[in-house]
């Protein structure tokens, strides 16, 4: 099903080559998505020997090639230049690539539910937003077996189902492409700092304390974010309102000064029992 939705966001860094992938035939997108995952290839292997700048390139060449109905794919590639653009210390990058995985992902699991909602009244299987598979972005585990071991061993769980294995596949592959993307995007707000930015990752870091896959790593540094953070957001933001409070003061002191007066001839009582605020003029404040 193509990616229709407003505000969506394009897979590649150039609309019109996105408009370019919505005319091609099945066999066009198939091999644009092989081309796709080879220059990704190649980019993870820039990303590993620290040519970041390089890897983003060809990353972005590989995001030029993915369908536009297919949304795991580019999450994936935005995920990773969220990664190079961290390594280069540019945190506002870094943040517009997470976002634009994690959108994907959002996209994927809406179209995901549009299709089962038709599968319940046609009856046909499938999944759209194109295939999630293990690929360059995934570690590889094996665990072996010896046939002695197998019989002396408890009966093995019977294997699943294809279609549910593929299911059970899927969300877990989107749920770690997405707790990637979070990281990576709390991370960039953290460091770049600021009131917003820093309860902006506070946000971030509480839906990733909530998710089942992280690693042990992975969870103690949310934790630790989720302690730290807090003083540090609060400080920030008393520094900002002083900061907009001074300004506010020194615009209102330029309009009163034709006047002979100032701000300081305002002041401002807080009322304890409702929270708010009078002001109170004072004539002679200032006065010498």
């Amino acid at each position: 099903m193509p990616a229709d939705h407003e505000n969506s966001t394009p897979n590649s860094l150039d609309p019109r080559l996105d408009a370019l992938q919505d005319v091609l035939s099945p066999e066009e997108k198939a091999s644009n998505v092989a081309d796709s995952n080879r220059r990704k290839a190649i980019a993870n292997g820039l990303f590993s020997s620290g040519e970041y700048d390089e890897a983003i390139g060809v990353y972005s060449e590989a995001l030029s090639l993915c369908p536009t109905d297919f949304h795991y794919e580019p999450a994936v590639l935005w995920s990773n230049i969220a990664a190079c653009h961290l390594k280069l210390d540019e945190w506002e990058k870094a943040i517009t690539s997470a976002t634009s995985a994690l959108k994907g992902l959002d996209r994927l699991e809406e179209a995901d539910k549009e299709a089962q909602e038709a599968e319940g009244s046609s009856g046909d299987k499938g999944t759209t937003g194109g295939e999630t598979k293990s690929g360059d972005d995934a570690d590889v585990e094996e665990e072996i077996i010896s046939t002695g071991a197998s019989k002396a061993g408890p009966a093995l769980p019977k294997e699943e189902d294809a279609s549910a294995a593929a299911a059970r596949k899927r969300t877990e592959d989107i749920l770690r492409i997405r707790a990637k993307a979070l990281m990576r995007r709390a991370r960039a707000k953290s460091e770049l700092g600021g009131w917003s930015n820093l309860e902006a990752a506070l946000e971030d870091y509480k839906a990733l304390s909530s998710m089942p896959n992280l690693s042990a790593t992975d969870r103690r540094i949310v934790q630790a974010q989720l302690r730290s953070i807090p003083p540090l957001a609060k400080a920030a933001q008393e520094k900002e309102t002083a900061e907009m409070w001074g300004k506010l003061k020194d615009l209102g002191n330029g309009l009163l000064k034709p006047f002979g007066m100032s701000t300081d001839n305002f002041q401002m009582i807080k009322d304890e029992k409702t929270g708010g605020y009078s002001m109170n003029f004072q004539g002679g404040a200032g006065e010498k």
